[in-house]
């Protein structure tokens, strides 16, 4: 269904989730993005890992949903704390949630890896973060 990364893990988990924020980007240049606006995210994360935990999960689909969901769901998002030295922009949002999902990973004890967060803002207009560390 999405585009996912190559990878030689044993196992690929997407989660799907979605939260409705509201953000803007503080410049005339952004047009009628400058103004407070709001959007449904709808996002995908791909997670990879060779190694299961104790109950036979990957990893549990509803932390990571509680953990977007706690940070961003019916919020202005440029009140968080991620995004005081970048606006909110679709890219930034994908980057960010690839940084807060990949930082509660690596709690885990089986370690597994976020590979890409898909972000779509619109019914037409979606980004695709992928880090470098993880492309083959």
């Amino acid at each position: 269904m999405y585009q996912t990364p190559s990878h030689d893990y044993e196992y690929e988990l997407n989660k799907d989730l979605n939260f409705s924020a509201a953000h803007h980007i503080p410049d005339e240049l952004a047009g009628k993005c400058a103004r407070i606006h709001g959007h449904t995210y709808f996002v995908n994360m791909t997670i990879a890992g060779d190694t299961l935990d104790n109950l036979g999960f990957l990893v549990n689909f509803s932390a990571i949903k509680k953990l977007i969901d706690e940070a961003f769901d019916h919020t202005l998002l440029n009140d968080h704390a991620r995004f005081s030295d970048l606006p909110p922009t679709s890219e930034t949002m994908a980057k960010t949630i690839y940084e807060m999902v990949s930082e509660y990973l690596v709690t885990l004890d089986n370690q597994p890896v976020c590979l890409q967060v898909f972000l779509r803002e619109t019914p037409t207009s979606y980004v695709i973060y992928r880090p470098k560390e993880h492309r083959k």
